[in-house]
């Protein structure tokens, strides 16, 4: 029987009518493992905590070569659907693009590697195994998604010898740039406390947001590097202040702020936290204010060193979009930085103009062009 071709836009559509907005499956991953289980692969749910994560594998368990992908069916929310032209949830394919949550970040991507992998192994089987770890908590708290599935992975012996992370990698245009490393991300709450009193009679008072004021000046605009081989500079930014005082003549008892670290690896997240701690106790023995930090280190800095595997992968790229792909560890996180502890990965895929923003789109030709590269690239890897 001669197979079908499976159109990557066609399940991108399908994929973004499910509403899987996290924590919410929303028929995404039941969809998608339909497809799968058709296709041949053995499929397992590997759901924790809530969680709805998907393993698909095509081939023998410990196979010597064993092709990965990885992504998220999970979409950040619509905001107001007022401000959208578009049913957020609708798929539509208009003026050569798909549009609604997820068309770009990454609905896409996940139907263009399905699209690939089960075209490759129903036409012309590897020897080997392909693997697709597909998670509904990328956009959430990620702690029991793509770990959740590399935690099952080691207890039941299934192993990737190489992944792709299926994710908006182009600036740009397509085959602009592959992600082979990621900065680390921490944030951190920075606690204030002092004493209150009446605004008339600030010396009966100790006010905590002059020491927290002059505190955040101080990280803010201290150079914690210039970067590294490999690495953009360290950033840190500010991104709230808060008293929860609706008084104007009332100094409020506390304060408290929150900042975003992204750091390349002249750093850890320890390293981070513990500067973060001197830097408010030396503040706090200057203005007598109480300090406390919490800081939450959801990544450290990795990097896929160039060798075989990244020029596989651009080679593909090369091929099918005619422009030699640079690599770059720029940008937020993903869950490349927990498939990184398991084996090689690297991240490509669609332009990423659109994603998170109202009115989120792809463009037709793109998704079809990512699943070209794919399906080149599992050509390649198993020749």
């Amino acid at each position: 029987m001669t197979h079908s071709p499976l159109d990557p836009v066609d399940l991108t559509a399908r994929l973004i009518r499910c509403p899987s907005v996290t924590p919410e499956e929303g028929g995404a991953l039941q969809l998608l493992e339909k497809e799968l289980t058709a296709a041949g692969f053995s499929c397992t749910r590997v759901d924790r905590a809530g969680v709805p994560n998907l393993f698909a594998r095509w081939g023998e368990k410990g196979a010597n070569r064993a092709l990965g992908f990885n992504g998220h069916t999970d979409v950040v929310p619509v905001g107001d659907p007022a401000d959208w032209t578009r049913d957020p949830f609708g798929g539509e394919i208009d003026a050569g693009r798909i549009w609604g949550r997820g068309a770009c970040d990454m609905k896409s991507g996940v139907a263009a590697f399905v699209a690939a992998v089960v075209d490759f192994v129903l036409e012309t089987p590897p020897q080997g195994a392909v693997i697709l770890t597909i998670t509904g908590d990328e956009e959430g708290t990620s702690t029991d998604g793509t770990v959740a599935l590399l935690d099952w992975m080691e207890e039941t012996g299934e192993r990737m010898t190489h992944c792709i992370v299926g994710e908006p990698t182009c600036p740009e245009f397509m085959g602009q740039m592959i992600k082979n490393g990621r900065r680390g991300a921490m944030s951190a709450t920075i606690t204030a406390r002092g004493v209150q009193g009446h605004s008339a009679y600030p010396h009966r008072a100790k006010n905590p947001l002059h020491g927290l004021v002059k505190l955040l000046d101080n990280l803010a605009t201290h150079e914690l590097d210039r970067g590294s081989p490999g690495f953009d500079p360290t950033t840190l930014a500010l991104t709230t202040i808060d008293t929860g005082n609706p008084a104007s003549n009332v100094i409020p008892a506390s304060a408290k702020s929150v900042l975003n670290i992204r750091f390349n690896d002249r750093h850890s997240g320890a390293s981070l936290t513990d500067w973060l701690k001197a830097e408010a106790e030396a503040m706090g023995q200057a203005t007598g204010i109480d300090f406390s930090v919490e800081a939450r280190i959801s990544g450290e800095p990795f990097v896929t060193e160039p060798g075989d595997f990244t020029d596989l992968v651009a080679g593909a790229v090369e091929a099918e979009c005619g422009v030699k792909p640079e690599l770059s560890t720029s940008g937020g996180t993903s869950d490349a930085r927990f498939v990184r502890r398991h084996c090689e990965v690297v991240e490509f895929g669609l332009v990423g103009k659109s994603m998170h923003q109202v009115d989120e789109y792809a463009e037709v030709a793109h998704i079809h062009q990512l699943k070209a590269v794919y399906r080149r690239l599992l050509s390649d890897y198993f020749a």
